[in-house]
Parts: structure tokens; sequence; C-alpha cells
């Protein structure tokens, strides 16, 4: 999943952005209020962080363009704010969710988690399709109780149609979902990493998951 922190406080930043990514998201950041809007309107995240305080533009105004704009993306508010009155405008505006700073990381990630399976359809961490079980929660993939042992970019590629799921994603979409601003869209790494996801789970299920819909995309075989 690709997201993008909003935060002028760049100690903050960073760390926020190390530890996602240690957790197999795939981050974009910006340090004030106008490269981020820029960013969340050009490109198409899965789910965003935005502070409220920034040099030049508001988090809050940020996300009043976003949503005026139909920009649908998940957004979570991240502040040291914690006025009442804010954060109920903020829900009026759009927003998903509001975490105050301080906050614990775990906590984060849950939110993260829980608000990106929300708009997906997807209330529990586990999803089941057919006789396979994605654990969001902890990254596994298994088949009737039989572990696949995926990388972590093949485990995303399966965690992103699995949370799209019945959908078709084309090649595009999973590019600009599980891979970051600086990777090469046109290396053949793709393909590569779905012959891999597609070879390992059929050599624990007997089933090719992976269904190539010709002229659009992917999408998961359910028995």
């Amino acid at each position: 999943m690709r997201l993008l922190i909003i935060e002028d406080n760049l100690d903050l930043l960073l760390s926020i952005k190390i530890s996602l990514e240690n957790h197999g998201f795939y981050v974009d950041i910006a340090d004030n209020g106008i490269e981020g809007e820029e960013k969340a309107y050009i490109n198409e995240y899965d789910l965003i962080l935005i502070d409220i305080t920034l040099p030049d533009k508001n988090g809050i105004d940020i996300v009043k363009y976003l949503r005026g704009e139909n920009v649908d993306v998940p957004i979570i508010i991240i502040s040291g704010c914690n006025d009442h009155q804010i954060i109920i405008n903020s829900f009026n505006l759009g927003i998903d969710d509001y975490i105050t700073k301080p906050f614990l990381f775990e906590e984060l990630v849950a939110r993260i988690q829980a608000v990106i399976r929300r708009v997906n359809g997807k209330v529990n961490p586990n999803i089941m399709i057919g006789g396979f079980n994605i654990n969001t929660v902890i990254r596994k993939v298994s088949y009737k109780n039989k572990n696949i042992d995926l990388t972590s970019k093949e485990y995303d590629i399966l965690e992103y149609l699995a949370v799209k799921y019945p959908a078709i994603i084309s090649s595009e979409e999973l590019l600009e979902h599980i891979y970051n601003e600086n990777f090469d869209s046109f290396s053949s790494v793709l393909r590569v990493h779905i012959a891999k996801v597609r070879k390992k789970v059929k050599d624990i299920s007997g089933i090719d998951i992976l269904k190539n819909v010709r002229g659009k995309g992917y999408s998961l075989y359910s028995e």
C-alpha cells in the first residue's frame, strides 16, 4: 500500500516514514502544505496522513481542497491539537480518522490498516478468499492452514488484490500502489513478481490464484 505523509516536523516525518516502510508500506513525503497538496492531487495513494499545522498551507485547507476536487483518498489527521471543535469540523470535512500527538506507532499502523480495509469493504483483518487467508496484520498468506512463503513485495501484490477483490486491477494501478515514486514504470519487475507469486501459491495450493484478464489487468481467482 502506498501512503503520503504531509508533516513539517522533519524528525517526526522521517521517523514515521522509516517505521511505516519497515512495516511494508511505500511512503512518499512532503514537509510543506503546497508540495503535499500537489502530490495528493496528482498521485494515487491508499491513504494520506496530514498534520494540521503546516508552514504555508494548513492541513484543514488541504482536506477542503482535496474533497472539493472529489479526491476520495482516505485521510487521517495527525495533530498535536485536541480541540474538540477542530476534530469535529475535520470529520465533517470528510476525514476518516484523527490521531492526536504523541501517539504510539502501533496504534497508527492499526488505524491505517483499519481505514484502508474499511473503505474497501473489508472489515476483518483476515481476508478470506476461497481457501486462502490473507492476514493483513502479520502480513502472512496461507491456504487451508498451510503457509505460503512470500517475499515482502510478493505479499504486497497479493494483499492489494485481496483488499480490492473482486475488482480487476490494472498493471498501472498495481505499479502506482505497491512501488514508491522513484520506481521505473517501464521495468519488467512487476511481471516477474507476479510470476513468482503465481508459482509459489500454486505449489502449495494447486490453484492459479492470479487471474490475468486480457486487456484489463489482474484479479484473484476464488474456488
